[in-house]
């Protein structure tokens, strides 16, 4: 018997009111990730990563708003549910890196008492027990001096010791699926792998289940075990990592991998310049009829204009919407 995926989305709508009107910022979006599994999910910035992540922990705000679809997590529906029950499973058994440490931690207070808080609201420990729980937690990301640092305020630690810290909070409690946004952005590369060492650490260790999203496709080739590529609120690709990098089957995907710099001895055939997709990632309220991504793709056509592809399932385990994916 196939075990349930964790997390299951299907046909997620998330609707963004401008002006007495609503645009689908975030549409027909559907995925599942079992327990272990990492997903990737890639696309430029304003594609809708985020606000899907968010929509996940019951974070979105006004103008956004989920409109459609459902969002199952172990088997129950978790989309409508009122925010007494949704704080019972936010940072408890769902838990979310954010893309910014600085701005996600509380700057007037202890980081220390920031992760105590985890164990007192969802464990129901005491103060003094959960500060104890606080000081194990960042020895556990690997902070040195865990019993000096929890004392600590955000702006006296470094980027990576932040970064640390949130990790610190968003697996206090043991989280059966963690969201991870841009978890490394602004680090160092020595401290971004320790980083992602940690998340698979954890992961590897307590079962946990990972939504990794990222720029970098590096990051995701090295992490993840399926991609899914967002353009303009879409998910227009999903396929195991080695296969979206080694053939990718839609054009945009084929831009993105394309976009990599090469190393090794392809680079040195020759100086080449970095290619690039042209345009840009449109606003909302003026997504394009048909497929949204045709007029940047070297592959269009008036079908691409008329007519929004539909959801192709590919070989083994993936889709594509592309009317010319072959």
């Amino acid at each position: 018997m196939t075990e349930q995926p964790l997390l299951e989305v299907e046909n997620l709508r998330i609707d963004l009111a401008v002006a007495g009107k609503r645009f689908a910022a975030v549409q027909d979006v559907s995925f599942t990730i079992r327990r272990g599994e990492t997903l990737g999910l890639v696309g430029e910035s304003g594609c809708g990563k985020s606000i899907t992540a968010l929509s996940l922990i019951g974070l979105l705000r006004d103008p956004l708003m989920i409109g459609g679809g459902t969002i199952r997590f172990a088997g129950r529906e978790i989309q409508n549910l009122s925010a007494a029950e949704m704080r019972k499973l936010r940072g408890n058994r769902i838990s979310m890196i954010f893309q910014e440490p600085m701005t996600a931690l509380n700057p007037l207070s202890p980081v220390g008492r920031q992760i105590a808080e985890m164990f007192v609201l969802h464990k129901g420990v005491g103060w003094k027990e959960a500060e104890s729980l606080a000081v194990e937690a960042l020895a556990s990301v690997r902070v040195p001096a865990p019993e000096r640092r929890v004392k600590d305020y955000p702006h006296q630690l470094s980027g990576g010791m932040r970064q640390r810290v949130m990790i610190a909070i968003a697996l206090a409690c043991g989280p059966d699926l963690l969201l991870a946004d841009e978890p490394t952005t602004a680090l160092d590369v020595t401290v971004q792998a320790e980083i992602l060492d940690l998340i698979r650490e954890l992961s590897a260790a307590k079962g946990t289940a990972v939504l990794m999203i990222s720029h970098d496709l590096g990051l995701i080739a090295n992490m993840c075990r399926r991609v899914g590529v967002m353009y303009a609120g879409k998910l227009v690709e999903e396929r195991p990592a080695e296969d979206v990098f080694r053939s990718p089957s839609h054009p945009y995907t084929s831009g993105l991998v394309a976009s990599l710099p090469l190393l090794g001895a392809r680079a040195r055939h020759g100086r080449q310049r970095l290619k690039e997709i042209t345009g840009v990632v449109p606003p909302v309220s003026a997504f394009p009829a048909g497929c949204r991504f045709n007029p940047r793709c070297y592959a269009a056509t008036e079908l691409c204009r008329m007519d929004d592809p539909g959801v192709t399932p590919l070989g083994g385990d993936g889709f594509v919407r592309c009317h010319h994916h072959e």
